[in-house]
């Protein structure tokens, strides 16, 4: 259906769009010719200088062998009946900086009375590939009572990045090779499980620690283990590192992994209360004001 000036002539619909009243033309245009200038920069530098595959894997390797990089490396959350695991969002980020050539982030596009509109996008710039998703973040922050309106700048930025977060690892996983992603997570298992200087026992206590911030005992690992603390292996270690990255990331709630009875008393009840209210503060996003994981 064509559109009608003032004069009763059709307008072309493929025509320019008229900008609101309030919109600075000259600002509009000039934007866009510095990101285009930007977009071409980066395409001429990526061909000039192309990623050293070999020398990329290596370097990956290597982080992933590095125990911080190793300990934040996974995630896990449990999804019908079973443990689904991945890539954390740090470790995706450490795969596209070593992998290289890749230009990635989150941006908030518009904002209206209680929501954001964001896109998060990356883009391989030597084969071209670009991979993007809108979506909307709503200012509420899920209680168990319902959600509670968001009103302070901070907290808005923190329900919004840490929902781009998860976006954006996506994105860099819909770039990054497959295999090397596989690769990157075998090797931060291997290096959480693999040899070190620190005793079993030390490891094993190092981690109980971590878990008793959020109401997790000893008797709850045991039983989602299915064995006492003494016959804890390297392996399920890193297992417990997964777990336990995700119940801080805010992915998965301790009660999904481990059986919180809300009947117990004493010093184990304020440990659930307080984990409880951790839980219902907003998750710290696992990017930079980016990212990930």
């Amino acid at each position: 259906m064509q559109q009608q000036t003032g004069n009763g002539q059709s307008s072309n619909p493929f025509g320019d769009r008229q900008m609101a009243a309030h919109v600075n033309h000259g600002t509009v245009s000039i934007e866009q010719s510095r990101a285009v200038t930007e977009a071409q920069g980066k395409l001429l530098l990526a061909k000039r200088f192309p990623r050293d595959k070999f020398r990329a894997y290596e370097e990956i390797m290597e982080s992933c062998s590095r125990p911080g990089i190793a300990a934040a490396g996974e995630y896990a959350y449990p999804r019908g009946g079973q443990t689904v695991r991945g890539p954390s969002i740090r470790l995706t980020e450490e795969l596209a900086r070593c992998w290289g050539n890749i230009d990635y982030g989150i941006r908030e596009l518009s904002r209206t009375d209680g929501v954001s509109e964001m896109e998060s996008y990356a883009w391989d710039l030597e084969t071209n590939t670009i991979t993007s998703q809108k979506f909307t973040v709503r200012h509420i922050r899920d209680k168990k009572g319902g959600g509670q309106a968001l009103t302070d700048e901070r907290d808005i930025y923190e329900v919004t990045a840490n929902m781009g977060a998860r976006r954006l690892r996506a994105r860099l996983l819909a770039i990054l090779p497959p295999d090397i992603v596989d690769a990157a997570v075998t090797q931060c298992r291997n290096t959480l499980a693999g040899k070190t200087d620190e005793p079993i026992a030390d490891r094993v206590r190092r981690i109980m620690g971590a878990f008793s911030k959020y109401g997790i005992g000893e008797k709850h690992i045991e039983k989602y283990l299915d064995k006492t603390c003494e016959d804890i292996t390297p392996e399920d270690i890193a297992d417990l590192q997964g777990v336990f990255n995700s119940v801080k990331g805010g992915q998965a709630s301790a009660a999904d992994f481990f059986s919180l009875k809300s009947e117990e008393k004493g010093p184990a009840a304020n440990m659930n209360k307080v984990m409880g209210q951790a839980m219902s503060q907003p998750a710290q996003a696992e990017e930079k004001p980016e990212a990930a994981t």
